[in-house]
């Protein structure tokens, strides 16, 4: 069994106990362990693809967090040619690691 999801702009096919790597989501509370997916794109159960018309009804993909980390640094440099303009600027993209629980549908 697996399902497509979708979070943070991106899609994700996840099955049972995958590990994946996904943008960073705002949670109040710093006590969450586990957090749900209620979009779920498509879901295929026993070789049976459901696709849903934009989500599957009553599907829900549980997910536990294991990790919130940044990623590596980018480096962006800006000059242009004989005009003295140089510009130097980095960034690290925060990310999640959770590891897929279950999926309900």
């Amino acid at each position: 069994m697996y399902a497509i999801i979708k979070t943070g702009g991106k899609q994700y096919r996840v099955q049972e106990n995958d590990v994946i790597q996904i943008e960073k989501i705002n949670f109040s509370e710093e006590d969450v362990k586990e957090i749900t997916f209620t979009e779920v794109l498509a879901v295929n159960k026993d070789g049976e693809m459901v696709i849903g018309t934009p989500v599957v009804e009553n599907a829900v993909v549980k997910a536990e967090i294991l990790e919130v980390a940044k990623g590596p640094k980018v480096i962006i440099y800006k000059y242009k040619s004989k005009k003295d303009y140089r510009k130097k600027q980095g960034h690290r993209q925060p990310f999640m690691k959770v590891k897929i629980t279950g999926i309900q549908a």
